[in-house]
């Protein structure tokens, strides 16, 4: 790519990346790698002399930064999914996160943004299928049937503190929907702390064990 030299003395944060051909979030990434020094004059501007110098650098600075923008945890998960030819769960994208194997590089409307350099490099597709089993999202209904128990005996784990959400979502007329993590709910299902077979013998419309649980505190 063919960028040809301002002759403006200074640039400003928008007309920097405009008049050397890259989109913002290139030229965001481009400061991030190190390869645009931040501003260097009065005021948050750059010099003709730095526009210049990456100007003169332009096809490696867009080779560096990848041809992906920071993306939202659907587009992220699609883009895996696409590329891996698997199915992959929302969840997926978190999941990688709190593993550390997909940063995340700020947020929109509050929610995280995913750095699409992480993922347009990304390689090992056991570790995105490791993390769309783990990191699977379940509504209340469907965390349920996991657990084999009646959405009442969910409600009694919720109530107790044995399990809380990992995300909420805006729902229909503006509900708040929980999520709750597949791996949250195989751990609860190993715990000890529970009669599980005292609890999946309960007829339906008795008194389920996991009524007697105590109701965590606020505080604790």
């Amino acid at each position: 790519m063919t960028t040809t030299a301002s002759a403006l003395k200074t640039y400003g944060p928008l007309q920097f990346p405009d008049r050397a051909g890259l989109a913002l979030w290139q030229f965001t990434r481009a400061q991030r790698l190190g390869l645009i020094p931040g501003p260097d004059v009065a005021g948050d501007r750059w010099s003709a002399m730095v526009f210049n110098d990456a100007v003169a650098r332009i096809d490696t600075i867009l080779k560096a930064v990848g041809t992906i923008p920071d993306v939202g945890a659907t587009r992220a998960e699609e883009y895996l999914a696409d590329r891996f030819s698997i199915t992959v769960h929302s969840g997926t994208a978190a999941e990688l996160a709190r593993r550390g194997h997909l940063p995340v590089r700020g947020e929109f409307r509050d929610r995280p943004l995913y750095c699409g350099l992480a993922l347009e490099t990304f390689r090992d597709r056991r570790k995105v299928e490791r993390a769309s089993d783990t990191g699977r999202l379940h509504m209340r209904d469907a965390a349920a049937e996991v657990l084999r128990v009646r959405v009442s005996d969910f409600d009694h784990l919720v109530r107790a503190g044995l399990l809380t959400h990992s995300e909420i979502v805006e729902g229909r007329h503006h509900t708040q929907v929980r999520l709750y993590r597949q791996a949250d709910l195989d751990r609860l299902a190993r715990s000890r702390r529970i009669d599980w077979p005292a609890v999946h013998a309960t007829p339906r419309g008795h008194r389920s064990p996991l009524a007697s649980l105590p109701t965590k505190s606020a505080g604790r």
